[in-house]
């Protein structure tokens, strides 16, 4: 079995392996350690990463980027409600859950969030396949820390829709003190800081590493929706009002300029990181008009200022869950591509008094520990990870409703998992036969301030006073921190196994349904695959002929080079025309040109090889000329 670390971002994902008792980060076709989560459809292809990506600002609304901060959400989600003010493409309410609408081949198609990032993952496995040369079956795969039950399930179906056996959810943060502790081969005991500021979220984490082998996650905290996406919308709409007092034109709400304008920002954001001032040149951002713009890295500062502020609330409250101060945290380790922003780490240099660490690569890290993590749970026994022991903690405190709404925790966050735990209810109502039990997390008082998470009923409780049934509510968190529920009456013995019926969550249906879809999908890319090699040969096979006819086509008679550079040069034209036919009509073409050219080709090789058989009086070469002027082939050849 051949297992994988994977980093599944918002903006950029990465894989990593461990292999030859050392962790490799996967490089991808175009020779890059990091894939954009950007998946694209066209009228007659789907792109995934770099190629997507590219296209974008011509094709934004068909092209889909930040799917991670949809998966697991529900559509009316305040953080759904803001996300969809920046994006071009389409999200439809179903049932309550997001849907990215999208137009594929002329028709309209309908993607689940899950089905975007299961692309994206089977892309990773792709590229992991093809850097490694075998199949690969399995992996881990890493969330942020602050992912709730429903957005841990929603990755592993994911997962499960890109052909993979997810062995392990983990948290980044958790992935990322694991890079940190195999590469700095820590002797004792060293509480970090694991600051994870990436494309879309923020995680903290807090974790207690004892000789480099055991990581025990003391506290966790974060944001799900800030990160370096909020940063490019601020720039975007700093820009946007230039543009439109420059020129009085409103461009908000006209995806391809804003598209346009959201590539040119994230530009703008990276080059600040090492300059104090950056220009902005878009060629025709709106009918026709160039637009040229101006910003200082303390104007970009100012701009986001809250934002960044806002970074520094899920550090205190680590340290709070944590129980700990800043003087005992002996690392801050900087992870995700956002930390780079030199205000974030003034802000944290400047609150723990103390340099930051950032000898680890900050977007390799996260996919780094997850291929340690993978190795381990596949079974690999080097003694570099055979003693790591993981020991992780649920993000948000899990409960029951109680009575008039009350929130009642029966798991507190924090707290180590995998962890089992009971709490003992009762009925509120005499000779009451049934129980609805509602499942909630969060940090409120009330449920109504919680996230519901599900509902089920427990049925066949012998009639009696209320008060006088006892419940027993089991919560049961596995590896993976994913939550199933069980009930049993203890008077009866009578149990039942619940599974929540999360309105989250897909049905079965609807699983098997985008495993279907996953599948046509292969078979499409394996076709697509094909076509490009056909258009590879045909290309190859064109430039040859033209290369050899420049090498040596003094030979030829006057004729027969005008004629073959004709033909090569309309053959040219014709690929350039052509990027997008079937594979037939490439294969089609070989064979004409190969039928046409043959002719030429024979007297062309066959001239050559009389000339050294006449100036050497060889007969050896007369009798390879007979011979090889049988076949095109074999005197091309």
């Amino acid at each position: 079995m051949v297992a994988i670390g994977i980093d599944l971002g918002t903006t950029f994902s990465c894989a990593a392996v461990w292999r030859h008792g050392n962790v490799e980060v996967i490089v991808n076709e175009q020779g890059n350690k990091t894939t954009p989560s950007y998946v694209a459809f066209t009228s007659s292809e789907r792109l995934i990463g770099e190629p997507a990506k590219y296209q974008a600002p011509f094709n934004p609304c068909n092209t889909v980027f930040g799917a991670k901060r949809l998966i697991g959400r529900r559509y009316d989600d305040l953080g759904v409600q803001m996300d969809l003010r920046h994006w071009p493409y389409k999200v439809a309410n179903e049932n309550g859950k997001p849907v990215i609408t999208v137009e594929y081949k002329d028709e309209k198609k309908k993607f689940a969030p899950e089905e975007i990032s299961g692309m994206i993952l089977s892309k990773m496995k792709q590229s992991a396949e093809a850097y490694l040369g075998c199949e690969v079956d399995s992996a881990v795969i890493t969330v942020p820390a602050y992912f709730n039950d429903s957005q841990r399930s929603s990755t592993r179906v994911a997962g499960t829709l890109a052909g993979l056996k997810v062995l392990r959810i983990i948290n980044e943060p958790t992935a990322a003190a694991l890079a940190y502790g195999l590469e700095n081969n820590l002797k004792g005991e060293k509480n970090v800081l694991i600051f994870d500021l990436g494309g879309g979220t923020l995680d903290v984490s807090i974790l207690t590493i004892a000789e480099g082998s055991v990581f025990e996650v003391k506290a966790t905290a974060g944001n799900t929706r800030l990160g370096g996406e909020d940063f490019d919308n601020r720039l975007v709409a700093y820009f946007a009002e230039d543009f439109r007092k420059t020129y009085n034109i409103e461009i908000i709400g006209y995806p391809r300029p804003l598209r346009r304008l959201k590539s040119a920002s994230e530009r703008t954001k990276k080059f600040l990181t090492s300059a104090t001032e950056a220009t902005v040149d878009v060629e025709s951002l709106y009918d026709g008009i160039d637009y040229h713009g101006k910003i200082s890295r303390s104007l970009f500062e100012e701009l986001c200022s809250d934002l960044f502020r806002d970074t520094l609330v899920p550090v205190q409250q680590a340290l709070q869950d944590a129980k700990m101060t800043k003087d005992q945290i002996n690392e801050i380790i900087l992870v995700g591509g956002s930390t780079r922003i030199p205000k974030i780490r003034s802000m944290l240099k400047e609150f723990f008094n103390k340099p930051l660490n950032a000898s680890i690569n900050p977007d390799e890290a996260v996919a780094y520990g997850a291929a340690i993590q993978a190795a381990k749970l596949s079974g690999q026994t080097h003694e570099k990870i055979q003693d790591i022991l993981l020991l992780d903690v649920v993000p948000l405190s899990l409960g029951v409703e109680a009575a008039r709404g009350l929130m009642c925790k029966v798991v507190d966050r924090n707290t180590l998992i995998p962890c089992r735990l009971t709490k003992d209810l009762t009925t509120l109502d005499d000779n009451q036969v049934s129980m609805t039990i509602e499942v909630f997390e969060g940090e409120r008082s009330l449920t109504k301030d919680n996230n519901l998470l599900g509902v089920f009923d427990l049925n066949g409780i012998p009639p009696a006073p209320r008060g006088i049934p006892k419940i027993d509510v089991t919560f049961d968190i596995d590896v993976n921190g994913i939550l199933t529920v069980s009930a049993k009456d203890r008077s009866t013995g009578n149990s039942e196994k619940i599974i929540i019926r999360n309105e989250h969550r897909l049905t079965k249906d609807e699983i098997a349904k985008m495993l279907e879809d996953a599948e046509f999908f292969k078979e499409e890319d394996k076709e697509r695959r094909m076509c490009l090699e056909a258009r590879n040969q045909l290309e190859n096979y064109v430039y040859q002929v033209k290369n050899t006819i420049a090498e040596k086509g003094d030979k030829m008679s006057v004729e027969e080079k005008v004629v073959m550079d004709t033909e090569i040069e309309e053959a040219m034209e014709w690929l350039d025309k052509n990027t997008d036919c079937l594979r037939e009509e490439y294969e089609r073409k070989m064979t004409e040109l190969m039928k046409r050219w043959s002719d030429i080709l024979k007297q062309f090789y066959g001239h050559i090889l009389r000339h050294k058989a006449k100036r050497q009086r060889s007969e050896t070469y007369q009798a390879t000329l007979d011979q090889e002027s049988t076949s095109v082939d074999e005197l091309h050849k």
